[in-house]
């Protein structure tokens, strides 16, 4: 493994299992569709340049491996562990760190314009800092980087919740952690995110979801 890398969890594109809040207003083969394509561009997006980090796939659920490796080709694909959001993300990192690299950042698939180059800022933020976040408008965060792995960062966080970004804030205080701050960025939730980011998201879509969304959009 290289000295940077970077771990991307995904879901596997399953209608009813991903974008539940947006299926409500548009249909689950829809939402399903959205996640998709925004997984994919974030996937090209970030993909490391001149062998720049080591970017590791972790999937959920974990009977999803062959349907992730076939979506994602030529790809290392690892499962998640059992948890809350904490439990597995803690757990990533561990097992990236334990295999040898130096910088580890974490994303999600959830915002459309993260790229390969807000990856380089956040790692290279940590030259000085000790920890690096992704600020996402709903609260949370779509992005964080550490240059050693820091399990208590990841304890009494309020999951799926507006909260989640200042309480990682403040076990990072508690810790003695010194964080960097990024550029606030929009994840794709709910239908006001959709038609946020619908320009972007409309591009990479096939004409029959486009349509097929389009009209839901107008009548919701």
């Amino acid at each position: 493994m290289t000295r940077d890398a970077l771990i991307v969890f995904v879901k596997a594109p399953r209608p009813g299992a991903t974008k539940t809040r947006l299926a409500a207003h548009i249909g689950a083969e829809s939402a399903a569709a959205v996640y998709r394509a925004i997984a994919g561009e974030v996937a090209r997006r970030t993909a490391p340049r001149h062998g720049e980090y080591e970017r590791l796939f972790f999937y959920t659920p974990a009977d999803a491996g062959p349907e992730v490796a076939a979506w994602l080709a030529g790809e290392t694909c690892r499962p998640q562990v059992e948890g809350d959001l904490g439990a597995r993300m803690a757990a990533a990192f561990e097992e990236t760190f334990r295999h040898g690299a130096g910088r580890v950042a974490i994303i999600g698939t959830d915002v459309p314009g993260l790229s390969g180059e807000v990856v380089r800022e956040a790692l290279a933020a940590l030259q000085d800092h000790d920890v690096a976040l992704g600020p996402a408008r709903d609260g949370g965060y779509y992005l964080m980087a550490l240059a050693r792995p820091c399990p208590g960062l990841f304890t009494s966080i309020p999951w799926s919740t507006p909260a989640v970004l200042t309480a990682t804030l403040e076990r990072a205080s508690v810790l003695g952690l010194s964080v960097r701050l990024l550029d606030p960025m929009r994840d794709v939730d709910t239908l006001e995110d959709l038609r946020a980011e619908w320009p972007r998201i409309a591009a990479l879509l096939d004409a029959e979801s486009r349509g097929v969304i389009e009209t839901a959009l107008a009548g919701g």
